[in-house]
């Protein structure tokens, strides 16, 4: 009987694991093989050159200048949006004004604020790149944020945003954290839906603030949740391919100001028709991933609580 039923299970698996090891598997190992290799993506054409093409990379300033870049993304975007969507979700659940009998209420009209919050998911990364690319242009009379500094009389605080290199990588960022923010905002309010009330009521009941509540046991309740979302949050950050492609000035520019790996990666091999060095970029930057995954799941990992 048992025997029966692996065969049954293994009977439906064996076309899904087929399709995903043919699509996802295959690329992966083809990218070991053609980083090996001088091609320039012509059939035929491959010249075996061994390690190479990760010597190169790791004397090439561009590369690096790039890698630091999703660093940088790496370490700031995923602590923003997750401490952003922490605190709007506590506060869109947690955060009513009605204690009477310490009863714990959400906000009035929460499920429209989570609406409100998750509509960027919605949309296409391309276009949220458009908007916030036309949202930023410098000139006072059509970018709409030099617009609304000059209307409100705070002219010196204008700027060429995404044409200044100092600040042109921040403006991105931020971005980056708009658009992903409302994703965790509706994530942690359904973990936060699922913590008993009586818990909250009993701290209230014993003058614990909002403050002490959410440290003490929002914050490790939802750890687990936390937890992977900084993982996922950190893959994005290691992307950011459309969103530089497209707002940056000429891209990755002013001056390599926001250059990053995956346009990096692109350009070498769809411009510079190099996918051998490119397929190298491409393993440099699932090492990093799958590095930061694994130290992220390493030292962010506490003991689980139950309730």
């Amino acid at each position: 009987m048992q025997h029966g039923k692996y065969r049954f299970i293994a009977g439906f698996l064996a076309l899904p694991l087929a399709v995903y090891a043919i699509f996802v598997i295959s690329p992966f190992v083809q990218a070991f093989q053609i980083a090996m290799t001088d091609w320039s993506g012509l059939k035929g054409a491959a010249k075996y050159i061994g390690f190479d093409n990760y010597d190169k990379l790791v004397h090439s300033d561009e590369f690096w200048n790039a890698l630091k870049h999703n660093v940088i993304m790496l370490v700031l975007v995923p602590i923003v949006t997750l401490a952003l969507g922490l605190f709007f979700a506590f506060m869109l659940n947690v955060g009513g004004r009605s204690r009477r009998g310490a009863v714990v209420t959400g906000v009035r009209g929460s499920k429209f604020y989570k609406f409100v919050f998750f509509f960027p998911q919605v949309i296409s990364i391309t276009i949220i790149s458009v908007i916030w690319f036309n949202i930023y242009n410098p000139d006072p009379s059509d970018g709409m944020l030099n617009s609304l500094l000059g209307a409100v009389g705070l002219d010196s605080l204008q700027s060429a945003w995404l044409g200044e290199k100092s600040i042109a990588l921040a403006c991105i960022m931020l971005v980056m954290i708009w658009a992903n923010v409302g994703f965790y905002v509706v994530l942690f309010s359904a973990a936060m839906a699922s913590i008993p009330r009586d818990i909250y009521e009993a701290a209230l009941l014993d003058g614990a603030g909002r403050a002490h509540t959410f440290f003490r046991i929002t914050l490790p309740l939802l750890w687990d949740t936390v937890q992977t979302g900084w993982v996922y949050m950190g893959i994005i950050a290691m992307d950011a391919f459309a969103l530089v492609q497209i707002m940056s000035v000429n891209m990755g520019g002013p001056d390599g100001a926001t250059d990053v790996v995956p346009l990096r990666l692109y350009q070498t091999a769809f411009r510079d028709s190099q996918f051998g060095y490119a397929s190298a970029m491409g393993i440099a930057m699932l090492i990093v991933t799958l590095l930061f995954a694994v130290l992220t799941m390493r030292f962010a990992r506490r003991e689980r609580i139950e309730f």
